[in-house]
């Protein structure tokens, strides 16, 4: 079969971004950033078929996964066939997804019992309304909004916050030495690659469509932020953010102010899933979503 997978490297996203607005997409999979950012976890690769489609096959505990097709959604169908056929062809396995959302897999309509799907419930992404989160305006959100006017309080004169360009690259690695340092032993393999994401782009920012930013703090860099806009569904995608946690408000203020700088025409924002981490599941809450876009995994049966 005449499909060439390669590695992503940096020099593809230009070529590889326009295919992923082929579709709506409100999965934090719709734009191309999170895939170069998890790139070296899951060993990704890529393939551009007849100019129409994006192939995805990553490495995962030691087996290949494919991904759904990234085209338009009426050539789903068609593309997810073909990498099927590779599958079972080439790599002499059954086809797999690792994870796939709802409205992508219903476009494949797959005849009935010829794969097995799965909810995957620890890794739905969690959307929100964007102009509330950039006003924290409303009862819901009365304990944000002080904690934001608490940090602006106490830090008037002293802090400021600003888009992040290749120069700020070893402030940032600075940042995330101490962020990184500050954790417990065992945050597992999900953060290590995380880390080993924000390097690669920290080492690639003149070649990648992302928009980074950070507050300072007494001129320290005290939080940081990376994220990419999914312009089909007008939706910022909140990739990385990190913060000083001993500093009251840093968090909701510098979530608050990406938005409000870098993404002042997003309607929704999505901020990724909770990995099952109960900590975290509580953070994602506490900005009240309005809703939770369902991620699933597909097994074929033969």
């Amino acid at each position: 079969m005449d499909i060439n997978f390669k590695p992503l490297e940096a020099e593809d996203m230009a070529r590889l971004e326009p295919y992923f607005q082929l579709r709506s997409n409100l999965t934090c999979d719709s734009v191309i950033l999170e895939s170069f950012l998890w790139k070296e976890y899951y060993q990704a690769e890529f393939a551009v078929v007849d100019e129409k489609a994006v192939l995805v096959k990553s490495f995962l505990h030691g087996g290949h996964q494919g991904a759904l097709p990234i085209c338009r959604k009426e050539d789903m169908a068609y593309y997810f066939h073909l990498e099927e056929q590779y599958f079972n062809e080439v790599l002499g396995q059954d086809f797999n997804v690792l994870m796939g959302d709802e409205p992508g897999i219903e476009a494949l309509n797959l005849a009935a019992g010829t794969y097995d799907i799965t909810e995957l419930t620890d890794m739905a992404d969690y959307v929100y309304d964007a102009e509330s989160l950039r006003t924290l305006a409303g009862k819901k959100y009365h304990k944000k909004k002080n904690h934001v006017n608490a940090f602006l309080k106490e830090y008037e004169g002293r802090y400021e916050y600003r888009a992040l360009t290749p120069a700020d690259k070893g402030t940032i690695w600075q940042f995330l030495n101490r962020w990184e340092n500050g954790k417990s032993d065992d945050v597992g393999q999900h953060l290590e690659g995380e880390i080993v994401g924000i390097h690669e782009l920290l080492n690639n920012l003149d070649k990648i469509n992302a928009k980074i930013a950070g507050v300072f703090i007494d001129g320290q860099l005290e939080a940081f932020t990376v994220g990419s806009y999914n312009p089909t569904d007008r939706m910022a995608v909140i990739h990385i953010e990190k913060a000083n946690a001993d500093i009251r408000g840093l968090y909701t203020f510098i979530n608050q102010q990406f938005l409000v700088h870098e993404f002042a025409d997003a309607v929704l924002v999505n901020r990724e899933d909770d990995v099952g981490m109960e900590a975290l599941r509580k953070a994602k809450q506490s900005y009240h979503p309005i809703m939770m876009v369902r991620k699933f995994s597909m097994q074929q049966k033969r």
